[in-house]
């Protein structure tokens, strides 16, 4: 479950987390990640490593959580969230 924040898992574990060859990314499993990460479980290297993602994406999914909740992480709401290019 998640919250506008990001995932209510009160004892996230790693059998919580998406499989390591997860190529559908829903918000919700980008949330459970970035929030692994948040909580210890794993650091970013080795979630980068585990599901194939660049440590920009990574960053971006946890901008985008910290500014707009879980919503943000919607691929139909990325337009309305990213900030125009300078």
């Amino acid at each position: 479950m998640t919250n506008d924040t990001g995932p209510t898992i009160p004892d996230l574990t790693l059998a919580d987390l998406p499989p390591p060859d997860t190529k559908r990314w829903v918000a919700r499993r980008k949330a459970v990640v970035v929030e692994a990460v948040r909580r210890g479980l794993l650091g970013r290297d080795e979630a980068c490593a585990r599901w194939g993602i660049s440590a920009e994406e990574f960053e971006t999914w946890a901008r985008l959580i910290e500014r707009h909740g879980v919503r943000g992480l919607r691929v139909t709401r990325l337009q309305e969230f990213r900030l125009p290019a300078v």
